[in-house]
């Protein structure tokens, strides 16, 4: 773990830890092993998921604006991501309806968990939506370019070109490592990782 700065960290309870990282870094892992240290975690995906799954909130407004992009099972998402990968007015149009709802969804969370010392809100696009502003600390997950690729091109669907196209949307992994107050590494084995995050935890445990 690097523990970059703490400069007028707002120790308020409960302390909003950002957990955040490009895509194919790790941050799931991480925010499991989180939850592991007994820290409540928000994650924002599996709220998208919910709400774009069978049933969910956002199914009807969804195939409202983007004709053809769900079914039986909810929201299809590689249909949808074909809409609005590298279509900024159509990626515009979606978010105008996924993120209210997430934003409902995480105020939720923080009223359910307000006695906690800690609670991890898990967002992708933390620093790219101006999410940071709203935390307390923010802990990025990074791994080397390499080991990012080889485990984004696993993922179904996935292509370099699309990669490519998910890597221009998203802040790049340097910055986003030298606007961190934590540096989670996970190019290594996992104990190691779980080492750091207990290391993070334990800051706001005695606090």
């Amino acid at each position: 773990m690097s523990v970059r700065k703490h400069r007028g960290l707002r120790l308020r309870r409960p302390f909003i830890l950002g957990l955040t990282g490009s895509i194919g870094m790790g941050k799931s892992t991480a925010a499991a092993m989180f939850e592991e240290e007994g820290v409540p975690v928000f994650d924002a995906d599996a709220e998208v998921h919910r709400l774009q799954g069978p049933g969910g909130a956002l199914v009807a407004a969804i195939e409202a604006r983007f004709p053809g992009t769900t079914g039986p099972a909810g929201v299809d998402r590689q249909k949808l991501g074909a809409c609005v990968l590298g279509n900024g007015h159509e990626l515009a149009a979606l978010e105008a309806i996924v993120h209210p709802a997430v934003g409902k969804a995480q105020k939720r969370f923080l009223a359910r968990h307000r006695a906690r010392e800690l609670v991890v809100l898990d967002i992708p696009l933390l620093f790219e939506k101006g999410g940071w502003r709203k935390v307390g600390a923010v802990a990025v997950v990074s791994a080397p370019a390499w080991m990012q690729a080889k485990r984004v091109l696993r993922r179904r669907g996935m292509t370099h070109a699309k990669l490519k196209a998910i890597r221009r949307l998203q802040v790049p992994d340097r910055v986003k490592r030298a606007r961190a107050d934590f540096v989670i590494e996970t190019g290594r084995p996992k104990s190691a990782t779980r080492r750091q995050i207990r290391a993070i935890a334990s800051c706001f445990r005695s606090r």
